[in-house]
């Protein structure tokens, strides 16, 4: 091919925006003529590889749009460290299929043990699946939620939460919340009412729920959401501490 229609090719991809295309071509070329291959299938070569580059751009652009607090994947989950946790249901979670259905997922159980990297790994898999997803513990969200309103852009950050296909809230219940940010935490969980999925990670039984929300009538009110009308995944993480028994298997090491 001569300098003049390389160069044309060249621009027409970058106009089309197809980098892989440009920037794998001449070795494809290469590589498909040493074997003989026709142009149709060197062109459906190129067509693979631009969609791959392209779906692995796209998850780590919803990757960091997550904010997650760290990238964790299922594969590196020790289900044998905490053998009651229903391994066939995380790993049937993982497919996503909640999300379309717009059903929620709980995480129930002590500190410690694996939730939060659940959580993570199910966001995770979301990305990878295409969908957008935020992550953010319950008080971070609700000193978020206060701030917005304190500066006049709380609608803005509603309806940016309200469009996420998955919003994971970890620590729910670690920190009792203030009327104000019980309001503003309800709001989301009420926002998001059959409009999209919300997996929560929690230390406490629903029946402590009002210790947090300091308030029957917002606690009843918020569990309805979670709970009515929408299939709920309740995961149940009995056991001892997961960082505490590897990191007391670290010392013995």
């Amino acid at each position: 091919m001569s300098d003049r229609s390389t160069l044309l090719l060249e621009h027409h991809l970058k106009e089309l925006k197809l980098p892989t295309f440009l920037l794998e071509y001449g070795k494809m070329a290469a590589q498909c003529a040493a074997e003989g291959v026709d142009h149709p299938r060197y062109l459906l070569r190129q067509a693979e590889l631009e969609l791959i580059d392209r779906h692995q751009r796209m998850v780590q652009r919803q990757i960091r749009a997550a904010r997650f607090s760290a990238v964790k994947s299922l594969d590196t989950f020790d289900f044998t460290a905490i053998p009651s946790v229903n391994k066939s249901l995380i790993m049937e979670l993982a497919r996503c299929e909640y999300i379309q259905r717009r059903e929620n997922v709980i995480a129930i159980d002590n500190s410690g043990t694996g939730k939060t990297h659940v959580a993570l790994g199910l966001g995770l898999a979301a990305c990878q699946s295409g969908m957008s997803v935020g992550f953010t513990t319950a008080a971070s969200l609700v000193h978020e939620l206060m701030e917005a309103r304190d500066e006049r852009r709380l609608l803005n950050l509603q309806r940016r939460l309200s469009r996420l296909n998955l919003l994971i809230i970890d620590e729910v219940g670690f920190v009792p919340l203030s009327p104000t940010g019980a309001e503003l935490l309800f709001e989301v969980f009420s926002q998001r009412y059959e409009r999209g999925s919300i997996l929560v990670t929690t230390n406490l039984p629903f029946d402590e729920w009002t210790e947090v929300f300091e308030s029957e009538r917002l606690t009843g009110a918020l569990l309805d959401r979670l709970t009515h009308h929408v299939h709920i995944h309740i995961l149940e993480m009995n056991g001892d501490s997961y960082r505490l028994r590897h990191s007391s298997g670290n010392a013995a090491a």
